[in-house]
């Protein structure tokens, strides 16, 4: 079983397309931040991109023309 569930991850942002697209992001400025500060990680960025959007933390929508 997914942990977080893909349920809780769509109440953040409403398309897989979309969710995809935003944790890929953010895991990439995950890992360039911490290797600019010379940081280890302690999960991978993908991981960490995927718990900040079930804890809301990171959120995002289509605007509404885009929208099928």
């Amino acid at each position: 079983m997914l942990y977080p569930a893909m349920s809780k991850l769509l109440e953040h942002v409403n398309s897989r397309y979309l969710l995809v697209n935003v944790v890929a992001h953010r895991a990439r400025q995950i890992s360039i931040e911490a290797e600019m500060n010379h940081e280890p990680l302690q999960d991978k960025p993908v991981t960490i991109a995927i718990n900040e959007v079930a804890r809301g933390e990171l959120t995002a929508s289509l605007k509404e023309k885009y929208r099928q």
